[in-house]
């Protein structure tokens, strides 16, 4: 280690992130490096090398004082209390400039195979995750409110019913669809942004973290990034089956308000038939943050989600392996990937979300700071 790098690791307010090799650290620092005079980032001050890992080491703008919490911590205190919800407004407006900023300042037509590949195309590749997790074995689903369970290649069959809106739930074809929709030589509206913008990343005030996946990104897969995560992730999947995701991360990591739920599923084998009634719920804080993001996405112009549909199914698919999920929160998250795809779906019907009422005051942390 030199004598700047040991400087680094000894000094006070500095957040050392690891990675598996100096590759990763270079491409880490290079992305921050095209980013870092049009966003608002920490400090890089350098990396090091240790023998078993790389360190790239920020500002820790938290100990500096820069920022407070992050974004999953300013929901969810809205979500208690109406005061915040300003705070949030704030923060959702600035995420959604930034965004837009990137599209129109050094936005341009690329294939997708010029874009960061991490999230879409390495996912999407024959091979790849999505493979993994739902072509190469029949998955089982165990239906909610019915003696039931059928696998993924059986579902296709049914027919379905949701919240009176007819859908077809076929997960192989929707793959294969994806396949050719998000193939690598096909143009897309890229920019160059952070790439992965969800709560654990965005601090407040507004301050970009975490420069993995950053450098030229699609539009669409920014914004469907962000809804996704502010509708299924951040509220419900993350803290649910990835929970030391937010105890490592969030400053206050108080417990989620969303519970989206099954009310009701009727199977009806003779007629290949299932009804199924569900709600959405979310805290208030979280409710409006989508709706907001929603707007601040479109623009002045109300456009800017056009291409979204296909980056949101492969993000609904591809960040919580489906073995994992209860038979319930499956069939929830196909339920969406349903409507994701089917073209009578507006953008704005499927990210409504039914609000939960405010928590008691005497719910609040003692650690929660109060309303900037």
């Amino acid at each position: 280690m030199s004598a700047s790098a040991r400087r680094v690791s000894a000094s006070a307010g500095v957040f050392h992130k690891p990675v598996a090799t100096r590759e990763q650290a270079e491409a880490e620092a290079k992305g921050w490096a095209r980013l870092a005079f049009r966003i608002a980032v920490p400090a890089l001050h350098g990396e090091i090398a240790l023998p078993d890992r790389h360190l790239v080491a920020y500002e820790d703008v938290f100990a500096t004082g820069q920022c407070e919490l992050l974004m999953g911590d300013v929901i969810a205190l809205a979500d208690r209390d109406p005061a915040v919800q300003s705070r949030l407004d704030r923060l959702v407006d600035g995420v959604c400039a930034d965004l837009r900023a990137a599209a129109e300042e050094t936005g341009k037509s690329v294939p997708l195979a010029e874009c960061v590949p991490d999230l879409y195309l390495d996912r999407i590749r024959p091979g790849g995750r999505l493979d993994r997790w739902y072509l190469r074995r029949d998955l089982p689903l165990a239906l909610p409110h019915a003696d039931t369970t059928l696998t993924l290649r059986e579902l296709a069959d049914f027919t379905l019913t949701a919240n009176g809106r007819q859908l077809t739930l076929n997960v192989a074809d929707i793959i294969n669809s994806l396949r050719h929709i998000l193939a690598p030589d096909r143009p897309r509206t890229a920019g160059l942004t952070q790439g992965d913008p969800t709560e654990p990343n965005i601090a407040d005030p507004l301050c970009w973290l975490d420069f993995e996946f950053a450098g030229r990104n699609t539009a669409a897969g920014e914004a469907a990034n962000l809804l996704w995560y502010l509708m299924a992730l951040g509220g419900w999947l993350v803290p649910r089956y990835q929970p030391d995701v937010y105890a490592r991360t969030l400053r206050l990591a108080l417990p989620s308000l969303s519970r989206p739920r099954i009310e009701h599923l009727e199977l009806h084998q003779r007629s290949r038939h299932i009804d199924v009634r569900y709600s959405w719920n979310t805290g208030p804080g979280r409710g409006a943050a989508i709706t907001r993001a929603l707007n601040g996405l479109r623009g002045e112009n109300g456009s800017g989600l056009e291409e979204i549909h296909a980056f949101l199914a492969l993000r609904i698919l591809g960040v919580v392996p489906a073995s994992r999920l209860t038979g319930h929160d499956l069939m929830l998250v196909l339920i969406k990937l349903a409507e994701s795809q089917d073209p009578l779906t507006t953008i704005d019907a499927f990210f409504t979300t039914t609000s939960a009422p405010h928590s008691h005051p005497g719910e609040r942390s003692s650690n929660v700071p109060a309303p900037a």
